[in-house]
């Protein structure tokens, strides 16, 4: 039987599709099913500063509206995650849309307070952030979000 182009192209783009949609509900669904919940401590305005347990990850979220000091791009909620080694990256998820990478300039988040221990989710406004021993995962329920390790950054 002999497969045309256009079918072919269907057939793999159906795939990945079904990929994509398998992963988006990974990321979406997962942390808050299969690990236990870590309250963290917001300052008075709203947001939430959190480092990983290897101190490579630090994160800050700033809550719809912003704060006296910091306006979100789009006036939604906002988690802004930096990882430090090999190569210091700044990855960011608005309330709307895909998450980023930008550059930083300033390679001064986050507070060394308080951690997000190992297997524990945080939920930080329409956000959930997930830290694992490979890394830090961080998502919205509609499947947009990024993950963060020394060996991998990626954005969805």
């Amino acid at each position: 039987m002999l497969i045309t182009s256009s079918r072919l192209f269907s057939a793999l783009r159906s795939a990945l599709g079904l990929a994509a949609v398998t992963l988006a509900a990974t990321l979406a669904v997962a942390p808050a099913q299969a690990y236990d919940t870590q309250r963290l401590r917001q300052t008075s305005e709203g947001q939430v500063e959190f480092i990983t347990p290897s101190g490579n990850i630090g994160c800050i979220y700033t809550p719809a509206g912003g704060t006296s000091f910091y306006a979100t791009v789009d006036g939604k909620a906002e988690i802004q995650c930096d990882r430090v080694e090999p190569k210091y990256v700044r990855a960011i998820l608005g309330g709307s849309g895909a998450a980023y990478f930008a550059p930083a300039d300033d390679a001064s988040c986050c507070s060394l307070v308080q951690k997000l221990n190992y297997d524990r989710v945080a939920q930080l406004g329409p956000f959930q952030c997930l830290s694992e021993r490979k890394g830090l995962t961080c998502a919205r329920a509609d499947g947009h979000g990024f993950f963060l390790s020394k060996a991998l950054i990626q954005a969805k």
